[in-house]
């Protein structure tokens, strides 16, 4: 969660040619870990590329939940242990200074970060496209929070706003990935348990793009007009219906869904009655709780194999998947999906808000504003 205010960083979606790179910049910084976390927003010293390293001017930066679960240490690391003081993974800026060793980057090109700061790219994982999943793998925002490697570093095309292409840099391309994996097919039936929410609003919303038929569950009638909007075939409010999963079976075919994806824990009770008698049906782990949580999420032997039923976990994104979602953004078929933008000076209450889960879809810290 950090900028540069540079002489000639424009607003979100704008490059010039000429950065007057200063000593200090604005930061949110993590003051107190754990439970009763605390950050504060402070002036921090602007560091130095490394020589293959980039130094990126952020215009904007999405808030997401898990910034906040590593802060209050909910999956089983401290930020402190790794020196880490400003959590923040997906962000979209300019270059302003590039390493003397770095020639395929210039100054004021469009750069993304993303949740994973580097992976080796020289082991099967990261040739087969599971980068994510490199063992020497280093965290944007949890074990670095500095810098960017030019090699690992994600170009923007023209034509994607920052407030778009920010989200996309984790929430997006998360959620494209577990579709991807999902193996789903157009014309099928895709349910998002909190699909009112960031990760699961651009699922609506590369599902619909793709094809596919999408179903939210949530709550509020802000939140059902935006998925409406954004592509879901239907709305249904967990306050006002009795059986959930029954519902969802009722609107896909009678059956049951073709895919769910869960990226809000806790719907992992009941992600399997959404499949109903759905043959090949699968469940797609996509939300991550707390490292203490007892959730399992699960099916008899006998359901697994008369159903075809897959239960399947997917991480972050590959470079391959950034690439193609920041493709169908500027085609037109993903839209902001931000609904709250806040100067750096509030960036505090824009993760209080995250925390308390008031937000529809994403809000997001603009540097410039």
């Amino acid at each position: 969660m950090t900028s540069n205010d540079a002489q000639g960083a424009g607003p979100a979606g704008r490059t010039l040619d000429v950065f007057d790179v200063p000593k200090f910049c604005k930061a949110g910084v993590m003051t107190k870990e754990g439970q009763d976390f605390k950050v504060e927003v402070q002036t921090v010293p602007v560091p130095e590329p490394g020589p293959t390293e980039l130094l990126i001017h952020l215009n904007c930066t999405g808030i997401c939940r898990s910034d906040i679960g590593f802060m209050r240490t909910e999956f089983g690391h401290k930020l402190s242990s790794f020196g880490v003081q400003s959590p923040g993974h997906e962000g979209a800026g300019v270059v302003v200074k590039v390493g003397e060793l770095v020639k395929d980057w210039k100054i004021g090109d469009r750069a993304g970060i993303k949740p994973m700061w580097s992976t080796c790219q020289n082991c099967q994982l990261c040739w087969t496209d599971k980068e994510a999943y490199c063992p020497t793998r280093l965290n944007t925002g949890m074990r670095v929070n500095v810098t960017s490697p030019a090699h690992y570093t994600q170009p923007i095309p023209d034509g994607v706003p920052d407030h778009v292409a920010g989200p996309i840099m984790c929430s997006a391309s998360t959620i494209y990935r577990s579709i991807r994996e999902s193996t789903l097919q157009h014309g099928q039936w895709a349910l998002f348990p909190g699909g009112g929410g960031g990760v699961g609003l651009q699922g609506v919303q590369i599902c619909a793009a793709l094809g596919m038929r999408p179903i939210v569950i949530d709550t509020g009638e802000d939140k059902r007009k935006i998925c409406t909007e954004l592509g879901a075939e239907a709305f249904i409010d967990f306050k006002e219906v009795k059986d959930v999963a029954a519902e969802v079976v009722a609107i896909a075919d009678g059956i049951g869904a073709h895919g769910v994806f869960v990226t809000a824990p806790s719907a992992y009770a009941y992600a399997v009655a959404c499949i109903g008698t759905r043959v090949g049906g699968c469940i797609m782990a996509v939300g991550l709780p707390p490292f203490d949580s007892p959730m399992i999420v699960g099916a008899t032997p006998r359901q697994l194999i008369y159903q075809n039923l897959m239960i399947k976990g997917t991480l972050t994104a590959s470079r391959r998947d950034f690439a193609d979602v920041l493709d169908l953004a500027k085609r037109g078929k993903l839209k902001s999906i931000t609904t709250e933008i806040f100067p750096i000076d509030r960036l505090p209450e824009a993760v209080e808000k995250v925390y308390r889960a008031q937000v529809v879809g994403r809000c997001v810290v603009d540097f410039n504003s």
